[in-house]
């Protein structure tokens, strides 16, 4: 870690950057990663991954960390801004045979202290259930491989629950798990339960209870990495088909899906109120999927290579609950507080969406800000700010208090602005309202209902050109799509009893009843370009190459769908501008977290690096950090 953020040269990195907070810096001395560095094939390893976790003890310094580094894993207290990480004292290490971690997660419900859940997937196909504080084994799922011989991809606790997980492969494929069910020793039988466009559920036949309790098969190719919302009643899927696709999970249902512009999605990411998603992958961009409206809503871009991660900061995040500004009057006002507020009125108004109340540089108050990160095999660190002429762009441009706007004041307004139009939305709420709700209103505004305005404004709160993207007027064809890609799904599973009976073995509940939205005829195929640049792939292993093969195959595909609702073109959506992009490290950046002091950055050669935020920088101690390991457990 060479210079200082101002460094102009392009090798430099940066050790700290600005934003309208402040500045946030590279704390050295809180580096974690292997404490004897031994010389590892970082292009050829898995990704590094960090799982954090709280135990709630007195102390006050209840966070633990755990991250994997090629065929180890490490289990630490974590100390953050506030001492220097001692890495000579890992409470748990682990170093395995013949597979390695490729991903984690803890299990927050049931964590203290004395034990802590931890599950681990594995290249092979495997999970373990872990405890490293009791440095103790309890099990070992998919042991012979007999469920999925594919590398796990990604591994969650389902919210609220204390046994239930949910596994992704490789394969495409994901299974439902219950620790206190075994696997079994013969290859599992299914039974179908539902089934929609590219995808399936089946339900294991047994007579007593056996692991899986559901097999989900989810378009082709790889399944990357899945994310549930915030109320866990919603699962949002990235897919190397380069299809996201959203399903009730209780219902296993089709809630709506997306496209990307070339090539397969790496990763996703809920808003914390869950009314937006964020996916990133092999084109470059990072796009943002309206839940609400199940459509596109902006692209951004700053990367010059495919993005592994994308993350909400719910600390900079800010949905403001209180009165509408006066400006806002008539059906206008009532306009404006249903659609932000109908959705997750609860989620919203919660501490973590109001912990920062002001992200404007001329001072002046942003009723909607969304603050998200990205970080890509370029080794950059991208924050994007999701503001309110992006998110409604239906409302007068004179309307919209953001700073993008401030700058294009010298822009001719939009035409037609004395048009009376009835604005219809139809609202699915992801916080439980069955999707009843439903908002009509008269708003005297420029634009066409759900329609762009004129000239599509570039989002980034630093002063820029007032130059708008695309460079012209919105097609017709966007104009009243805001429900176009939400699948309408009526496939009924075979035979009730089979439904009812994988409910009460899986435990998660009943079949909710959702407001599906009706698809739109797509438009005439076009010809798809390539536009942005790919970056070279940092992994040559048989999944990455299996996963290419996968993205030529669908390049037919994309070429249907780019265009229409479900990928429109980059001339149909406003377009980000990274607030922040910055080279932080050498090797492909596979983690970044958002924590309440800093956020959390990680690269394939294994360094786990703390960034302050602004204000946040502790007293780290002087000393140097002890280089001498403690024997690790070898699995």
């Amino acid at each position: 870690m060479a210079a200082e953020g101002g460094g102009k040269e392009t090798n430099d990195i940066k050790t700290q950057f600005t934003t309208r907070e402040g500045v946030y810096k590279l704390l050295t001395h809180s580096e974690y990663s292997r404490p004897n560095r031994v010389p590892f094939n970082s292009q050829g390893s898995n990704p590094v991954k960090v799982s954090f976790v709280n135990v709630n003890d007195q102390s006050g310094n209840g966070d633990r960390i755990c991250f994997n580094v090629g065929r180890e894993l490490y289990f630490y207290i974590y100390k953050g801004v506030r001492k220097a990480a001692d890495l000579s004292k890992p409470i748990d290490k682990r170093i395995y045979k013949g597979t390695q971690p490729t991903c984690h997660d803890f299990n927050p419900i049931t964590a203290t202290a004395e034990s802590v859940s931890l599950l681990v997937g594995f290249s092979a196909g495997q999970v373990q259930l872990i405890d490293p504080i009791k440095k103790e084994t309890s099990k070992l799922f998919n042991e012979e491989r007999l469920i999925d011989k594919s590398r796990v991809t990604c591994v969650r606790w389902v919210p609220g629950s204390e046994s239930l997980f949910l596994v992704a492969h490789s394969s495409g494929a994901m299974y439902l798990y219950n620790v206190e069910n075994t696997c079994g020793t013969a290859v599992p039988h299914y039974q179908l339960l539902k089934q929609g466009e590219n995808y399936a559920v089946h339900t294991c036949k047994s007579k007593s209870g056996r692991n899986p309790l559901l097999r989900w098969t989810v378009g082709d190719g790889a399944l990357n990495e899945f994310a549930f919302s915030p109320d866990g009643k919603f699962l949002a899927c990235a897919s190397q088909d380069g299809y996201l696709r959203v399903f009730g999970f209780d219902a296993a249902e089709l809630h709506g899906t997306m496209k990307s512009y070339f090539g397969g999605l790496l990763c996703v990411c809920w808003s914390p109120d869950g009314r937006y998603i964020v996916a990133g992958g092999e084109d470059d961009l990072v796009s943002v999927w309206s839940f609400s409206d199940c459509r596109v809503i902006a692209r951004g871009h700053g990367h010059k290579s495919w993005v592994s991660v994308v993350a909400f900061d719910h600390c900079t995040t800010s949905v403001d609950d209180g009165d509408p500004p006066a400006e806002f009057s008539g059906s206008d006002e009532d306009f404006y507080e249903q659609i932000h507020f109908s959705a997750g009125r609860d989620r919203a108004n919660s501490a973590h969406s109001k912990l920062s109340k002001r992200n404007s540089t001329d001072s002046r108050p942003v009723s909607v800000t969304y603050r998200f990160g990205s970080v890509g095999q370029d080794t950059q660190l991208c924050l994007w700010d999701l503001t309110e002429d992006i998110l409604f762009p239906h409302l007068p441009l004179s309307r919209t208090r953001t700073h993008t706007n401030v700058m294009s004041a010298t822009s001719p307004p939009a035409t037609g602005q004395n048009t009376t139009n009835t604005v219809s939305t139809s609202t699915t709420n992801p916080s439980g309202a069955n999707g009843k709700d439903t908002v009509s209103n008269s708003s005297t505004g420029g634009n066409t209902p759900n329609s762009l305005p004129g000239t599509l404004p570039r989002s980034n709160s630093l002063p820029q050109s007032p130059n708008p993207a695309g460079g012209g007027s919105t097609p017709n064809s966007h104009t009243g799509s805001s429900n176009s890609s939400c699948s309408s799904n009526n496939n009924t599973a075979k035979g009730g009893s089979i439904i009812d009976s994988a409910l009460i073995a899986a435990g998660v509940g009943k079949f909710a009843t959702l407001s599906l939205y009706e698809s739109r005829k797509e438009r005439p195929e076009k010809d798809h370009k390539r536009v942005h640049s790919v970056g070279g792939v940092g992994s040559k292993s048989s999944d990455k190459l299996n996963q290419l093969s996968a993205s030529r195959a669908a390049k037919g595909d994309t070429a249907k769908t780019l265009g229409t609702a479900l990928c429109p073109l980059m001339e149909e959506v406003p377009l980000l501008e990274p607030l922040v992009c910055k080279k932080i490290a050498h090797e492909r950046l596979t983690v970044l977290i958002f924590l309440e002091d800093c956020l959390v950055t990680a690269c394939q050669e294994g360094f786990v690096c703390t960034w302050a935020r602004p204000g946040k920088v502790g007293l780290l101690s002087s000393q140097n950090n002890p280089t001498n390991s403690p024997s690790g457990t070898v699995v």
